[in-house]
């Protein structure tokens, strides 16, 4: 059995309020590795194009609400 087998059976006998807790650390592991990523990306210049494109877009006047 592999080691995300057991976890999942781990996790089926857990009680609810536990549950909850799971997964909002998950939520909160999973965001704080998101924004690591943005910013190695950010670091690496992987988003300089992007950036770039958004500065011509707001200085043309076009712009959304996100």
């Amino acid at each position: 059995m592999s080691n995300i087998d057991q976890i999942k059976a781990a996790i089926t006998t857990l009680p609810e309020d536990e549950i909850v807790r799971l997964r909002e650390w998950l939520a909160e592991l999973d965001a704080a590795r998101f924004d690591e990523k943005i910013e190695r990306d950010a670091a690496a210049g992987k988003l300089d194009a992007m950036m770039d494109a958004a500065r011509v877009n707001a200085k043309a006047g076009r712009r959304w609400e996100l």
